[in-house]
């Protein structure tokens, strides 16, 4: 008798108000970058600083609307970073910056942490949101990882439309890379794996990135970018690769990074992270710090990244002057920023 008591004292407790209050409150998360690099104050005016937040803005409401209705975490990070690919303010998309050849060739990447599922491009040129090409790799193909003309050729077959290399153009990216081969052509010594560079910081960076929890508990991470001004011989960084430039498992973390991708990938840093939380139990705060703050600026790598954990706890590290970003938590105001403090 005492046993059915306590059955239905149960079953009550399940299907009760309090509980589905209790259930509706699962946290959820949502972080974007925009990239890292020597963001001065003195070269952006009052009219650029509002412009890059409220695009920030833009894109971290739309991903937390789709997850506070309900949404998938990997929903959430693709609308997020359409509308940063969308932005010329980004390298990713419209805002891609040049090859040394004049040329646009973006890579992307996406994780779910649910199934451990991953899908990128490298070196796309027609593709006019590389993050949708990358997320059908990862569901639509039994590949990880396409590049170049197979990727697009395996767009066509996915229903994607071409558009012109030159919708990409814009002239504040042109200069750049005018300025950029300048600079390479004029530096007399070259050193290789990345130990001596003559680009500044704002030539390699400007990346862009998500990465979600929803309420189910699943994490995903998603990173796009044009690469580095001035590349050459289809160089390509971090951004597609795994583990490197984007990490996701559910229980663990959520990582995308932007900075120099040449160390990004010989430290596996977003990997790296997201180890460091799950066997050594750190924090994705600690775990991020000790990643970008010790082991990546004692070897030279410059850059951040964005990470959430299973309980939408939220780190923004980076060792570079700023990182545009911006974060929200389920019932609290977005927040955007650029620099450490403001």
């Amino acid at each position: 008798m005492k046993t059915k008591i306590k059955t239905a004292a149960l079953a009550l407790a399940l299907f009760s108000p309090c509980f589905a209050s209790s259930a509706a409150e699962a946290p959820f998360a949502i972080v974007i970058h925009g990239g890292a690099g020597t963001i001065s104050k003195a070269n952006l005016t009052d009219e650029q600083i509002k412009e890059y937040k409220a695009k920030l803005a833009e894109a971290v409401n739309a991903g937390y609307e789709v997850l506070d209705d309900g949404g998938t975490s990997l929903d959430a990070i693709q609308k997020a970073i359409n509308i940063l690919e969308s932005s010329p303010l980004f390298n990713a998309g419209k805002g891609a910056v040049y090859t040394w050849d004049g040329k646009h060739e973006m890579d992307a990447s996406v994780m779910d942490g649910s199934t451990m599922n991953a899908g990128t491009v490298a070196g796309v040129s027609h593709i006019e949101h590389p993050i949708d090409l990358a997320r059908a790799v990862m569901e639509k193909s039994e590949h990880v990882m396409l590049s170049g003309s197979g990727a697009e050729e395996f767009a066509l077959t996915q229903g994607f439309k071409l558009v012109p290399a030159n919708s990409f153009d814009t002239d504040h990216r042109y200069q750049q890379l005018l300025k950029a081969k300048a600079k390479i052509t004029a530096a007399e010594q070259h050193d290789y794996q990345a130990k001596i560079d003559p680009l500044d910081l704002d030539y390699k960076f400007g990346t862009v990135g998500a990465v979600a929890l929803d309420k189910s508990g699943n994490l995903a991470a998603a990173t796009s970018t044009g690469g580095m001004t001035a590349k050459r011989y289809g160089r390509i960084g971090d951004s597609p690769i795994i583990g490197a430039g984007t990490y996701a498992e559910n229980g663990v973390c959520a990582v995308s990074a932007t900075g120099h991708g040449e160390y990004f990938i010989r430290y596996h840093v977003t990997g790296d992270i997201c180890a460091r939380v799950k066997y050594q139990h750190k924090s994705i705060i600690e775990a991020a710090d000790e990643v970008i703050n010790s082991r990546l600026i004692k070897a030279g790598g410059t850059g951040g990244v964005i990470a959430v954990d299973q309980r939408g706890n939220i780190a923004t590290l980076f060792n570079t002057e700023g990182m545009y970003r911006a974060s929200r938590k389920n019932g609290e105001k977005p927040v955007v920023m650029i620099w450490r403090e403001e």
